[in-house]
């Protein structure tokens, strides 16, 4: 009996032990959380400052950016019209002389066939 009450007390102990450091630990975690809240709320207060400091700095800068890329879309398309006007007559002028060129072998290839329609025989004579 010696023996098993020994190793129940042993037991027994070692269990009261760890209660009582689970305990301990569930405190200090406890005071910690409780220390750090005031940290936290620095922290906290710290970054929503930075945050709006960061965007009023940044804020001309974008506005400035924005007008500078206005502007030189606008010089581009300033720039850019004069060679697209022309660009766009040369396409207008080759497509003219293009369809006028196209006529006018419609025209020589139809009037060749209908002479050739209405003498069939003369090549014929001239190769003799």
């Amino acid at each position: 009996m010696g023996l098993s009450s020994f190793f129940k007390n042993l037991f027994g102990s070692a269990k009261e032990t760890a209660n009582e450091v689970v305990d301990q630990a569930e405190s200090a975690i406890e005071e910690t959380k409780i220390t750090a809240q005031p940290y936290l709320e620095k922290a906290e207060t710290f970054l929503e400052e930075t945050v709006t400091k960061a965007k009023e700095t940044a804020t001309p800068h974008i506005e400035k950016a924005e007008a500078f890329v206005e502007d030189a879309v606008a010089k581009a398309k300033e720039v850019a019209t004069p060679y697209i006007e022309k660009a766009e007559s040369i396409i207008e002028d080759v497509q003219a002389k293009g369809t006028e060129v196209i006529n006018n072998l419609k025209d020589k290839t139809n009037s060749s066939d209908s002479k050739k329609l209405e003498n069939p025989n003369k090549k014929e004579e001239d190769s003799e």
